[in-house]
């Protein structure tokens, strides 16, 4: 069909009825030719097996042919003549002078505009999730695959691996799979396909009304019901769960949080801070602290006596008593395997205090000992 014919058996635009879609055709929007790449929007003139065309005046017609019809030959089929439609422009001219469209292209960009204005609104969606990998899950919002990293969800669906071993965080993770979770989007990167969700930015009414209850220095009675290598989950209430991060434990050297709690324990927490609907909790708060006793009792030039408990990049740590403990630096011994030579792991050995801040918690420790 020549663009001749096809003006000859269909009518012009201004006698096709039919409905108005809320957007403004983008002619009526402006004077400038259309772009590739652009979104336009017309009247469909004529349908026939391989070929569907649109009237977008006053630049002239557009068809969608070839492969992009196939794309889109699910639409096309409930597609009448008449119906306003938008759709991408491919190229400018093709060999017949018309402008080559994409609906599946169009329908594309149009998406990742709904998810730009769903990132600005902070919408929520309740979303099947539909794969598991060692990063998080996968989940599907209008036919764009979307992915929610594992540390985007809740504390009620983290996987709680205190090993952080991979395999076990995926087996975790796939415990989600065919569940619904709320997700709002956080991410859009249409140029990458990537869009990307977090669970942790819906708040439920529910939840926001059991955190009113509570305010920063309330001493709770909770239960454990999680530990991850960075601290361990107490549940205040049903419904309700805080974190006491690994450094809030104990005012001594905390390496595992197994070694404090397991799972089920009646933990007494105080709740040090609410923020944007997290609770963070602190068991070492309700202890003395070892550092303002040690205050009076310690001085720089002291001569003591420390127990090896941990090696660092910096050095060593050394323990003088609970919850006091100083860095002997890997300086002082030229390497880090002379150093190792010379201290070994759960021994003591004489040191001399070289460094005491108790108000920042810090000492540092030079050994005082025979060197090997």
């Amino acid at each position: 069909m020549t663009t001749k014919e096809l003006k000859k058996s269909v009518p012009a635009l201004s006698e096709v009825e039919g409905p108005v879609t809320l957007m403004t055709s983008f002619f009526e929007r402006s004077k400038e030719p259309p772009k590739e790449g652009d979104i336009v929007e017309g009247p469909v003139i004529a349908l026939d097996r391989a070929r569907l065309y649109i009237d977008l005046p006053p630049w002239g017609t557009g068809v969608i042919y070839g492969r992009e019809y196939l794309n889109a030959r699910e639409v096309i089929k409930r597609t009448n003549v008449g119906d306003v439609i938008a759709a991408k422009v491919l190229s400018l001219a093709t060999k017949d002078g018309y402008i080559e469209l994409s609906l599946k292209e169009a329908r594309q960009a149009v998406l990742w505009e709904s998810a730009e204005e769903a990132l600005k609104s902070k919408a929520p969606f309740e979303l099947m999730i539909k794969e598991a990998n060692k990063g998080g899950l996968i989940i599907d919002w209008q036919g764009l695959a979307g992915f929610l990293p594992a540390s985007q969800l809740k504390a009620e669906h983290y996987p709680r691996v205190i090993d952080g071993d991979k395999d076990k965080i995926l087996e975790e993770l796939r415990k989600l799979v065919g569940t619904k979770l709320t997700v709002s989007i956080i991410g859009v990167q249409p140029k990458e396909g990537k869009l990307i969700f977090s669970e942790k930015g819906i708040d439920d009414k529910e939840k926001r009304e059991l955190i009113a209850t509570y305010q920063v220095g309330d001493v709770v009675l909770g239960e454990v019901t999680g530990m991850v290598d960075f601290g361990v989950f107490v549940k205040l209430e049903e419904g309700l769960e805080g974190l006491v991060h690994i450094s809030e434990i104990d005012w001594g050297l905390v390496d595992d949080p197994r070694h404090f709690f397991k799972v089920g324990d009646k933990a007494k927490v105080k709740i040090i801070d609410i923020k944007e609907g997290k609770v963070s909790l602190s068991v070492k708060q309700l202890k003395d602290n070892p550092w303002q006793t040690a205050q009076g009792k310690y001085n720089k030039g002291d001569k003591v006596e420390g127990v090896v408990i941990k090696f660092n990049k910096h050095g060593a740590l050394a323990s003088i008593e609970e919850g006091i403990a100083g860095l002997v630096h890997v300086s002082e011994f030229g390497s880090e395997e002379s150093l190792r030579r010379n201290l070994e792991l759960g021994k003591r050995y004489p040191f001399t205090i070289v460094l005491f801040d108790p108000k920042e918690m810090r000492m540092a420790l030079s050994y005082a000992g025979d060197k090997k």
